[in-house]
């Protein structure tokens, strides 16, 4: 067995957690927020174990930290950890607890950030400081980044450090951040542990309509609100194909081996009934998607307006951009626009390969009784921007987590907390796969 975290990082990682979760770093969209004092917090933790970091800006108060520890072997290509410092909106009337408070009760850290994702924060500042303690060195660079605003657009975190600063990169290949690696409990025994290898790309689009305004009481043809009423129904009710990617086939075929049925492909529906509940780790990513979100139209009751507005949270899979674009083509008809409001491109990462079985043996090593599947997350993350600078991205934030914990729900939602335990987990997997990498 490898050398192991030390005793202090296991404490350190529940310290900053909670720490973390009680600097409010709400990100509200539209610029309104402020990552800076998680910032420096951060990078305080890394200085006080040598480490010098940067703290990096494009607008002021938009910080981001970066830091580089060197390997032992400066052939081998580096190695990027990333977490974003920023947090959706909360509302403390709806929480158990203060969503800010970072409260430790009963051996749960509480509040916004626990999950999604001060928790990994946390882990890649205990396991680097445990390092500086043990003296310990990786075999390959790892580069460090804690983001700003990554749930929004990223475009003062991941994507202006591809685009201003992609120096502080060079040599990285190969990248893993958040929501991989958590136990799923299948309700019959098994303990499943999926490991992110790919992202659905994000289609986040502003369907507009326009037509003749007028006065409510009067006939009116080309009433904007009808037209845009029917683009959004359609799109609304729309059945997307089926569309199999590498990462959610070899995902179907570990999982049909785990439940012992045959690994029937042309049968999709027919194998995931044979999985059961573990059928909901590929069924988000078998499709794109399309998700009528907000409408915007009228001033008066009275008044036919010129314009309607919508949003739609749109994803398509690694290879399914052609076929998003010409489905809303279709679906929108010829009276609505539509315009990408954000987009960012689909991930596909090899799962036959060094650093995903690194993976997998860090978390059977601790987790000796789990299952290690790869799957394709439904959302997205930084990895996206960071491909931009050829690196490849896995979704590895380790936790053991007990049966009956809703790690789904707790992104965004209320009463977002993690097991200490799940913490202390977290740590040990993630040491041992960054020595061993």
């Amino acid at each position: 067995m490898a050398e192991q975290a030390d005793g202090p990082a296991l404490d350190e990682v529940v310290t900053f957690t909670s720490d973390l979760i009680r600097i409010d770093t709400t990100n509200r969209g539209g610029g309104d927020c402020r990552e800076r004092p998680a910032a420096e917090y951060a990078a305080a933790r890394l200085a006080e174990a040598g480490i010098e970091p940067a703290l990096l800006e494009r607008t002021k108060g938009r910080t981001n930290v970066i830091a580089r520890i060197e390997g032992t072997d400066p052939s081998a290509e580096a190695l990027l950890l990333h977490g974003h410092l920023d947090v959706v909106p909360a509302q403390a009337a709806d929480w158990s607890v203060h969503p800010f408070s970072g409260e430790i009760r009963d051996g749960v850290v509480w509040g916004r950030g626990a999950v999604d994702m001060k928790n990994m924060d946390a882990m890649i500042l205990a396991v680097v400081r445990g390092w500086a303690r043990q003296g310990v060195r990786p075999r390959r660079d790892i580069v460090i980044a804690f983001t700003a605003d990554e749930e929004a657009s990223a475009a003062d975190g991941a994507g202006f450090l591809a685009d201003r600063h992609p120096g502080l990169f060079e040599g990285c290949t190969e990248g893993i951040s958040e929501s991989g690696a958590f136990t799923f409990h299948d309700g019959d025994g098994r303990q499943i542990y999926p490991i992110a290898a790919g992202e659905r790309g994000t289609a986040w689009l502003k369907l507009t309509a326009r037509g003749r305004t007028g006065h409510g009481s009067k006939v009116n043809r080309d009433n904007a609100v009808t037209r845009l009423a029917g683009a959004i129904a359609r799109i609304g009710a729309h059945e997307w194909p089926l569309r199999l990617t590498p990462t959610v086939r070899a995902a179907l075929t570990e999982l049909a081996v785990l439940y012992g049925v045959e690994t029937d492909l042309t049968d999709v529906d027919a194998l995931l009934e044979k999985l059961g509940p573990a059928a909901k780790l590929v069924e988000p990513t078998l499709r794109n998607s399309a998700n009528p979100t907000m409408l915007d139209a009228g001033y008066k009751i009275n008044v036919v307006p010129v314009e309607a507005v919508a949003h739609v949270d749109g994803r398509y899979l690694p290879g399914g951009e052609e076929e998003f674009r010409s489905t809303l083509d279709r679906l929108t008809g010829p009276h609505v626009d539509w315009e990408f409001h954000h987009r960012e491109v689909a991930l596909e990462s090899p799962v036959h390969c060094a650093t995903f079985a690194g993976m997998r043996a860090a978390v059977e090593e601790f987790a000796p009784e789990g299952h290690v599947v790869p799957f394709c997350m439904p959302g997205g993350t930084d990895a996206k921007q960071f491909s931009r600078l050829g690196i490849t991205g896995y979704g590895f934030t380790p936790l053991k987590l007990p049966d009956g914990y809703d790690y789904a729900a707790m992104f965004h939602g209320v009463d977002e907390r993690v097991p200490v335990e799940a913490l202390h987990f977290g740590v040990r997997v993630l040491d041992r796969f960054l020595r061993t990498a």
